[in-house]
């Protein structure tokens, strides 16, 4: 297959004062004694490995060894590889038949959420197919409201639906904090699953939701068009909301840090309604939330990479970078190359073409995947979709897009 961006010589690297290379050394490593195949990773820090899903008490360090890491982590720590590493947001589910075959089986979104054996098998569907350079876990922001003490369902058709919607200081504090080993054990489970089925061939992806999204769903009862609950909440309650940002805060942070003890490799933040804030609110109601669970998990998983994601983001990338994630994810109303200029060379990028290019020819397809890695420049770049897979995307386009994606070479 040729190869069109060998044709395009502006393909290059940062221009000479914006250094894309940063050192981050190596993302945690971990064993445990009963999986001895659990691939150990490179790091130039202590020889002693992670403890696996250990919470609390003294964390070893990684050992050093020669095994290739995942292309994905070398991407974004700005080292020299050979093609952007490609995956796509909603990877796992409502486009591929075999997960629709699933669902016809397991009708609940709760129980392909949480029962381990699916989340595994739904997880790695398109890991068997299109062999991308990230494997995300299948599961959903929501997953730990029910161990906060919020009961919700996802309900097929209407969304996710809150039972008793957050509105007083005396709600907020029947919030419990999340212990994710006792409240979602099945999550760690397939975490560790993943990374032996993955075996380092692709990097394995957790994700959380991010304080104010999280606040948002539980103060709204579920999705919304206007965020006026949440909004009067901030605006005439702001203690009251700022005392349930902080459990958010806590609890994810604890969540992001069991998720890479039982094998995430990178963690990806979606704070999808943040952009609902104007830039002074995001400020006051996101951002320093985002900061504080940022600074947590880097004290104790310094070289986790950690992707912030919000979906219309282009009025708020500056601020994105300032809460110290090592990759933004840019929707698809940003330029690629604006948003590289915006963010600095520091800050690896994530993204961005748009879902609907999907439904467009292959050729199509193949050119604005060669505008976005061109416009992204060599190195710090993850190439995605700028949201999610659209229900109905043809199958055969998804695959053409990893394949042309995979072809590319710097």
């Amino acid at each position: 297959m040729q190869r069109p961006l060998d044709r395009h010589p502006k393909l290059s690297p940062f221009p000479p004062n914006m250094s894309c290379i940063h050192s981050y050394g190596s993302i945690a490593c971990f064993s445990a004694p009963s999986s001895a195949s659990l691939t150990r990773r490179r790091s130039s820090l202590s020889p002693k490995p992670r403890i696996l899903c250990a919470l609390g008490g003294s964390v070893a360090e990684p050992q050093v060894t020669s095994v290739a890491e995942p292309l994905l982590l070398n991407a974004v720590r700005g080292e020299d590889v050979e093609r952007p590493p490609v995956w796509l947001m909603r990877q796992a589910g409502r486009y591929m038949k075999s997960y629709m075959d699933l669902c016809e089986r397991h009708p609940s979104f709760r129980e392909r959420s949480e029962n381990v054996d699916l989340v595994v098998e739904i997880s790695l569907q398109p890991w068997k197919v299109f062999k991308p350079d990230g494997v995300i876990l299948f599961s959903d922001i929501l997953t730990p409201l029910s161990g906060m003490n919020i009961p919700f369902d996802i309900v097929k058709g209407k969304g996710p639906v809150i039972f008793n919607p957050l509105s007083s200081a005396a709600d907020v504090d029947e919030v419990r904090e999340f212990v994710p080993p006792e409240s979602v054990p099945y999550v760690g489970e397939a975490l560790t699953i993943l990374r032996k089925e993955v075996d380092n061939k692709a990097a394995v992806l957790g994700f959380v939701g991010a304080p104010f999204t999280l606040a948002s769903y539980v103060v709204e009862g579920g999705s919304s068009k206007h965020f006026s609950k949440i909004k009067r909440l901030a605006f005439s309650q702001p203690k009251v909301l700022h005392a349930l940002l902080q459990k958010f805060a806590t609890s994810m942070t604890k969540y992001i840090q069991y998720q890479a003890d039982c094998g995430a490799q990178a963690v990806q933040i979606f704070d999808s309604w943040a952009t609902e804030l104007s830039p002074v609110d995001f400020e006051e109601f996101s951002l320093p939330y985002l900061k504080q669970i940022v600074d947590a998990v880097k004290l104790t998983h310094p070289d986790l990479p950690l992707i912030l994601y919000a979906s219309g983001s282009g009025g708020l990338l500056e601020r994105l970078a300032l809460t110290g994630v090592d990759v933004v994810s840019l929707d698809w109303s940003v330029d690629m190359a604006e948003g590289r200029k915006r963010l600095g060379p520091d800050v690896a990028v994530q993204g961005n073409v748009d879902p609907g290019v999907l439904f467009g020819s292959k050729d199509f397809i193949t050119s604005r995947i060669h505008d976005t890695v061109r416009k992204a420049g060599r190195g710090k770049h993850i190439l995605n979709l700028g949201h999610g897979i659209v229900v109905g995307t043809p199958e055969e386009n998804v695959a053409h897009f990893f394949e042309v994606a995979k072809d590319i070479r710097y």
